[in-house]
């Protein structure tokens, strides 16, 4: 009898436990019975949403985007078919479509995939009518980019289907799918994207569709990517690549107010509908193997190159700063510096001030080597040991965002170079260093590196007396606010008054006859800047020139290098001043000027750099 009383127990106990299982299964909701977990009968199909679209800082349209139809495949569903037919239709090759085939079969043989993407209109048009013949085949429809302006390819970057690797790490994506692969494109991926939309179609044992699975319940609407507004002026942007034809190099405006990036420019560049459609693999491997040009490179940000005399700023804030020098500091220039006993102790000078006594505002006015190199051992020499008085030296520097990323919006960077004691101890293990050793950081030569968008940065440190704002590229965010960091001043180690008499040797740069840009002088426009020539031991020196303006109220900051110019008045000089001028009147009031730079090309000395 008992006997008899467990087994009816145990009869009851199962039929309860199956019977709340199934109403589990069946009834309530859960992830373990979705249908990405029961998919043998199930056909997921993706709706995929509008990419927000991309504007300037005025409201012009960069970046929009254009009806695509991708070809897509379910492996396990694909049947006997006419291939020979199947590839003339698509265009492509027997050998590719077994390589797309297998690559597929290898990511899902149930879950669809990108079998060949990008379709044109036309191509659409012809291949549908025939799709009913190539069963495991459909055509799904998507949005790809399209570029209204030929302009800040660098800034805009492009978008790329995602690889294994990808998928592995973000399972958002599904293998075909396309991602941001470089500049805002990349940054704001997840808020250009939007979400997909999901179908989930039910099949009979037959293999059949019939119907929605579970009355739709799973499946949900596509939510259309948000609109970004960027900080660049197209119109400045455009007129800066102009200027900049036929020459390398890099041009990083910013708004000093704001930290808000008003041109970025890499030249050699790329229209950026090249990264569109059914060639966009071929072009960007014939861009990314261009070893010469490197349109790839983004130069405002990633080249890296000595400073030049722009640096002399940095190195008369400190010394102020640490009391070493005044304004009223005097020293006498004969051609040169003499630094050590030994022969090549000596660092040449071009200010041409024969032995008149030179003090701050003329040492920047006239760019003296002299004066910074004593300026910058002064600094180094005040502290017990080289060592300390470098790092000092260091801190101070890197108070204006050099040697240091910046914190910022942009998909890609460089570090640049502050050295520190550290540095020159490993370079001279003996420790027995001393601070001429090292006296060419104070002309920005030596070890000392700098990013086009650290200058700008540092030069719009100095336009604001002593605090800048992060440099970012976006400037709104539908529905969003930016990050509170962007908004946040962050401030270098000089005290605010030290700040004025540098600032007003930069304007005698542009205002004293004897300035080294006054051919440069904008009427109407208070303008500061410096000229600056960056050694190079691979070939001509670049041309480098900084500036900002107005002087008292300024509106743009700018930093700008010309791989190979020659020295900074040449190149660099007129087009940071051309520039300027676009910028805050709208037109130029020196068409020849504008012309030299419109026509002027450096490509001679690049091709001698190819015979060497």
């Amino acid at each position: 009898m008992k006997r008899a009383g467990l087994f009816s127990f145990l009869i009851i106990f199962i039929s309860v436990v199956y019977t709340l299982r199934l109403f589990y299964l069946q009834i309530i909701p859960n992830s373990y019975n979705k249908p990405t977990f029961n998919n043998a009968a199930i056909k997921v199909i993706y709706d995929y949403p509008e990419r927000g679209y991309i504007f300037d800082r005025n409201g012009i349209l960069l970046v929009a985007n254009q009806l695509s139809y991708d070809v897509m495949i379910i492996p396990r569903e694909v049947t006997a078919l006419d291939t020979l037919e199947f590839c003339e239709l698509l265009k492509i090759t027997k050998e590719d479509f077994i390589k797309k085939f297998d690559k597929a079969a290898r990511y899902s043989t149930r879950i669809p995939s990108s079998f060949l993407a990008q379709l044109s209109k036309n191509d659409y048009a012809f291949l549908q009518e025939k799709m009913y013949k190539f069963k495991g085949f459909y055509i799904q429809k998507r949005s790809i980019r399209e570029y209204p302006v030929n302009s800040a390819a660098n800034v805009l970057g492009y978008i790329s289907e995602v690889n294994e690797g990808m998928i592995q790490k973000n399972s958002y994506y599904q293998l075909g799918e396309l991602i941001g692969a470089a500049g805002v494109e990349k940054t704001y991926e997840e808020i250009l994207r939007g979400t997909k939309g999901v179908k989930h179609i039910q099949r009979n044992r037959f293999n059949k569709e019939i119907g929605p699975y579970k009355n739709g319940l799973f499946d949900t609407l596509p939510t259309p990517g948000t609109d970004l507004a960027l900080t660049i002026d197209s119109k400045l942007q455009q007129y800066a690549e102009a200027l900049m034809a036929n020459k390398r190099g890099g041009i990083v405006a910013i708004e000093p107010s704001s930290g808000e990036i008003l041109a970025m420019v890499s030249t050699p560049t790329y229209d950026p509908n090249l990264m569109v459609g059914r060639e966009r693999s071929k072009n960007f491997s014939k861009l990314y193997l261009d070893s010469i040009n490197k349109p790839l490179l983004d130069r405002g940000l990633q080249a890296q190159y000595p400073p030049g005399s722009p640096f002399k700023i940095i190195s008369a804030l400190i010394a102020l700063q640490e009391k070493v020098i005044t304004t009223e500091t005097s020293i006498r220039c004969f051609g040169g510096y003499k630094y050590g006993s030994g022969a090549n102790a000596f660092m040449k000078c071009h200010c041409e001030t024969n032995g008149s006594p030179v003090q701050l505002n003329k040492a920047i006015y006239r760019s003296c080597n002299s004066y910074f190199a004593n300026a910058y051992r002064k600094i180094i020499e005040k502290y017990p040991t080289p060592t300390q008085g470098m790092d000092v030296w260091n801190k101070h520097a890197e108070s204006f965002g050099l040697g240091n990323y910046l914190d910022n919006d942009l998909a890609v960077g460089q570090k640049g170079m502050i050295p520190n004691g550290d540095l020159y101890n490993k370079i001279y293990p003996n420790g027995r260093w001393k601070s001429t050793a090292t006296i060419s950081n104070a002309i920005g030569q030596g070890e000392v590196l700098t990013t086009p968008i650290q200058l700008a940065n540092m030069t719009a440190a100095v336009a604001n007396k002593g605090f800048y704002y992060i440099p970012h590229i976006v400037k709104n965010i539908k529905g969003q606010k930016l990050p509170e960091k962007y908004t946040i001043p962050k401030y270098t180690t000089i005290d605010k008054q030290n700040f004025d008499p540098v600032i007003q040797g930069l304007f005698d740069v542009f205002e004293n006859p004897r300035g080294t840009a006054s051919w440069s002088k904008v009427k109407g426009i208070e303008i500061c800047g410096k000229t600056g020539t960056s050694e190079n031991p691979h070939g001509q020196d670049h041309s480098v020139f900084i500036a900002f303006a107005p002087k008292d109220n300024p509106k743009i900051a700018i930093a700008v290098f010309v791989e190979n110019g020659y020295w900074g008045s040449r190149w660099a000089g007129p087009i940071a001043s051309l520039m300027i001028e676009k910028y805050l009147i709208g037109d130029t009031s020196r068409p020849w000027e504008e012309e030299r730079m419109f026509n002027g090309s450096i490509q001679e000395e690049y091709d001698k750099q190819l015979k060497k």
